[in-house]
Parts: structure tokens; C-alpha cells; sequence
């Protein structure tokens, strides 16, 4: 069911005349080198274009060469400088538009502020208003992966393609965790556990959930929107109402709801940044009785301490993809491990610049039945030669 490598021979074809322009909007490194897998894969070179700051650390693009009538595709992955970023994209295709690009895709694996997609207390939907942005500099699609709240896509009015990455981390757990039928997914807390239960539908293992553990951010008791109020006020409410009193919340203690004992814990999410939630979840699992914990997350965001809490943690391995750069992040903790998942960006590019239906990926993604190398054609042209399947694996070392 994986994938095989193509043969060497196939020829790649360069289609940057034929209406198809790939930039990286950050000269980061990492956004780089991210870039370029994607354009290999599609046989296809980058755009010119710079991308710097000014002394006064104004961001300024500069396109260097004809975007007229062409399918602008803009690649953009979050550094820890995520305004910076924001700014970079936003100003690239602002450019592009005003160049008279046919359309604008932008290309961005981890959507920044994602987190930010609910109202709190008197704060705001900043996934909404940078949705807007977006939209209002000439985007006119975004391809991204694993929003952390599908309803994101609502906040945009163009097309909006969220990619999936579990299965890579699917055939990782089965490719490098030898005994994985002994493993059990594990959800660190009841929010998670519809993605732990995909997990295990998909691997044919059991499921457990921690119930009890700190104060999740997005609960009721921080969101401050007591309704009714906790104290009953006669100024507040009308004397002829009566409004039934809010009974408040009490944490239980932390259990396990599934058997972990003798077993590999693997627990799933979307994102993993401040990573005490899942240091106090591999506590709770080695004392359960599991003998070995492993994180798979798609966006290693890795904040401030946590690869030195990853070292000295009960956690063996920590499973993310290069959706976000985390090269230093490695380097100060052996147990990160990267996926590669430029595989999936490459065909949807591909797919969205010959106008071809991108339910396939979703589809048949499991299966690892992708198209890669194959000539890219102007939009709507049919395909006349049978596609190779991607790549020559679903995982490197990074």
C-alpha cells in the first residue's frame, strides 16, 4: 500500500512558460527548502523574486519576472517572526495582483492565529480578520493542512483546500514503530478524541482518553462568558425574570478512560507548542503503565522551553511534520522527529493548475495513490500519459 520511487528516467518538464510561476514568500531557509521539494516534484523552477526588510524593518518584495496571466502559486510556512510572516504573504500577493496575475494561490501549511478562532471574554476572531486580509490583498485560494478548527474555512469567501497529514503520520506509526499492534491512541483530552479515533479506525487499535487533566485555554471557565452570571445582581437582571443559577464546574480527578497498561501509548493532535498538557499526559500514561509514549502532531510549533521539557520528559519520540520550521528545535532535542509532506502540497498544486478535482486527494489519500512528476498541462487541458505515484516515501530525515 506505500509508495514507490518513480523511475529515474521520467523526464520532468518545466511549465513556467506554459502559465504555472511557484515563489517562496520567506527567505527563511526552511520555507526554502520546502519550496524546492515542491518544485522538484513538479519539475518546475522557482520564481525570482526578493523578499527582505528594510533598515526601518518595513518588509519589501520586489518580483523579478512576468506574473501576467499566469496561476500564481505563493508558498509560505510561519517562523517564530509571525507578523513578519503574515506581512511577507500579504505584501507578495498584493504585488502579484497588481502585476495582473490570473490567480493567486497561496500555499500556506500552517494557517497563523489559528488558535485565535473563538471569542474570548472581550478579545477577537483574529482567524477571521486575517481570513479578511487575505482576501482583500488579491488571494484568490489557499491551500492548507489541518486547520485547527475546520469552521476557519468559513471565514474566507475564496476557495479554501485543508489537506490532511495524518496519512503520513499513519505510515510512520506503521513504518518505524515495529510493534505498533501493541499500541493504543491515546487522546490527551476529550477534545481530542474524534482525531484519536480516526487514528485508531485507521490503524485497528484501541482508544483511550485522559479525563481531568489542567484547565484546558478554550474551556468556558477562561472563555469568562458566564451566562447567566455567577452572582445573581438586581441591577443586572430584571426583577420578573427568573434566571436558574449557573452551576460551576469541577474538574474530576485525572483518570484513563481505556486500558494503556504493558502497551505503546501514542498520543495524536493537531499542534503541539506549550507542551505541558502532553508532559502531564505521558506522567499519567508511565504511571497507567504504558511502556513507551510517542506525540504525532502536524504542527510542531515547539515554543519557548519545549525541547528541553521533551528531553527530560517520560516522552520517547515526538512524530511532527515540516509544516513548520523546527530545525533548531532539533537540534536541541533528539527525540524530534520530522514527515515530510511536500508530497501532498506538490498535487494539489498540480491538481488546482490543470483545474482538476482535488476530492481525489481526500479520497484516496490513504491508499497512497498520488501523481507525482507528471507533465503539468494549462488548466483544463485533459492528460494524456498515465500518472507515477509520489515520491519514494512518505517520511525523511529532514
Amino acid at each position: 500500500m506505500f509508495c514507490v520511487a518513480p523511475p529515474e528516467s521520467e523526464a520532468k518538464m518545466n511549465i513556467t512558460k506554459g502559465g504555472l510561476v511557484l515563489f517562496s514568500a520567506n527567505s527563511n531557509s526552511s520555507c526554502m527548502e520546502l519550496s524546492k521539494k515542491i518544485a522538484e516534484r513538479l519539475g518546475v523552477e522557482m520564481g525570482k523574486v526578493q523578499v527582505y526588510q528594510e533598515p526601518d524593518r518595513e518588509t519589501r518584495v520586489q518580483i523579478q519576472e512576468s506574473v501576467r496571466g499566469k496561476d500564481v502559486f505563493i508558498i509560505q510556512t510561519v517562523s517564530k517572526d509571525v507578523n513578519t510572516t503574515i506581512m511577507e504573504l500579504l505584501i507578495m500577493v498584493y504585488a502579484c495582483k497588481t502585476s495582473c496575475a490570473k490567480s493567486i494561490i497561496g500555499v500556506v501549511p500552517y494557517f497563523p492565529y489559528s488558535k485565535q478562532c473563538k471569542m474570548r471574554k472581550r478579545g477577537s476572531i483574529v482567524s477571521k480578520l486575517l481570513a479578511s486580509m487575505m482576501c482583500k490583498a488579491g488571494l484568490t485560494h489557499l491551500i492548507t493542512m489541518d486547520l485547527h478548527q475546520k469552521e476557519i474555512q468559513g471565514f474566507f469567501n475564496i476557495p479554501v483546500d485543508n489537506l490532511r497529514a495524518s496519512p503520513f503520520l499513519l505510515q510512520y506509526i506503521q513504518e518505524e514503530i515495529p510493534d505498533y499492534r501493541n499500541a493504543v491512541i491515546v487522546a490527551k483530552s476529550p477534545a481530542s478524541a474524534k482525531r484519536a479515533q480516526s487514528f485508531a479506525e485507521r490503524l485497528r487499535l484501541g482508544i483511550a482518553v485522559i479525563h481531568g487533566e489542567a484547565q484546558d485555554a478554550e474551556s468556558d471557565l477562561v472563555d469568562g462568558r458566564h451566562s447567566p452570571p455567577m452572582v445573581r445582581s438586581a441591577a443586572a437582571i430584571h426583577p420578573s425574570l427568573e434566571i436558574p443559577m449557573l452551576i460551576p464546574k469541577e474538574k474530576p480527578p485525572i483518570t484513563v478512560v481505556g486500558d494503556v497498561g504493558g502497551r505503546i501509548a501514542i498520543i495524536v493532535d493537531d499542534i503541539i507548542d506549550d507542551v505541558d498538557s502532553f508532559l502531564a499526559a505521558a506522567e499519567t500514561l508511565k504511571e497507567r503503565g504504558a511502556y513507551k509514549i510517542f506525540v504525532m502532531a502536524t504542527h510542531g510549533l515547539l515554543s519557548s522551553d519545549a525541547p528541553r521539557l521533551i528531553e527530560e520528559s517520560a516522552i520517547d519520540e515526538v512524530v511532527v511534520t515540516n509544516t513548520i520550521p523546527h530545525e533548531i528545535q532539533k537540534l536541541q532535542c533528539p527525540k524530534i522527529k520530522t514527515v515530510d509532506i511536500s508530497m501532498t502540497l506538490s498535487e494539489a498544486i498540480r491538481r488546482i493548475h490543470n483545474g482538476e478535482s482535488m476530492s481525489y486527494l481526500f479520497r484516496n489519500i490513504g491508499t497512497c495513490t498520488f501523481m507525482a512528476h507528471s507533465h503539468l498541462t494549462a488548466a483544463g487541458e485533459e492528460l494524456g500519459h498515465q500518472h507515477e505515484p509520489l515520491g519514494s516515501g512518505f517520511y525523511g530525515s529532514m
